[in-house]
């Protein structure tokens, strides 16, 4: 006979947790990753996850979204873990350098880049840049763009309101295109467009 606490969870077997939870394994791993940047401390942080799943599984409400549930218990293990280090600080302000990011994507667009990146394979440096960029931006642009979370789930996940998430997607995004623009300077495509926006200028004489 079921008790008053498994009948309002519903679900209360072990074999119920791992037919729920399992599916997302490798979405948590990906997720655990991308927050550690380590291999073995992502395989950790899964192993934590779906430690305190299992401990906590009484409290989860069957029909609603495991695998969000899931990635907001390995974000919360990962600031616990980074807490104790003393190796990462949450910023709360989300948007506080995004009119600069914004202003250097319009001349990037005015000098005609944009057009110039369809042509070329830029994945290495999209995945390059994506790596390098910095908490809390990181976390948000992996779980809204690569993740595919909305940015209510994202904001239940990371535990923050609506408009930061959208803030800090907004200069995650731009930091990205920031990248992709020295990327462009770099590849020596910054005259190539430049010579495009201006057909009539004679080009740059190059020293021999």
């Amino acid at each position: 006979m079921k008790s008053m606490a498994d009948s309002e969870t519903g679900i209360t077997k072990p074999d119920d947790f791992e037919r729920t939870t399992l599916p997302h394994l490798d979405a948590v791993a990906r997720f655990a990753l991308s927050l550690t940047r380590d291999r073995s401390d992502a395989d950790d942080l899964v192993q934590d996850t779906y430690l305190r799943a299992f401990r906590g599984w009484r409290t989860f409400r069957p029909g609603s979204d495991v695998r969000r549930w899931l990635f907001a218990i390995c974000r919360n293990a990962f600031l616990r873990t980074r807490r104790r280090r003393g190796t990462f600080v949450e910023s709360e302000d989300g948007d506080v350098d995004a009119m600069p990011a914004v202003q250097s994507h319009l001349q990037a667009m005015r000098e005609g880049l944009g057009d110039l990146f369809e042509l070329i394979d830029v994945q290495p440096a999209i995945e390059r840049a994506v790596g390098q960029l910095p908490e809390p931006h990181h976390s948000i642009l992996v779980l809204v763009d690569l993740e595919g979370h909305s940015y209510e789930e994202a904001a239940a996940v990371l535990g923050i309101p609506i408009g930061t998430v959208r803030s800090r997607l907004f200069r995650a995004r731009r930091m990205i295109q920031e990248s992709l623009i020295a990327f462009a300077e770099d590849a020596g495509l910054a005259r190539r467009a430049a010579a495009r926006a201006s057909p009539n200028e004679p080009a740059d004489t190059v020293a021999s």
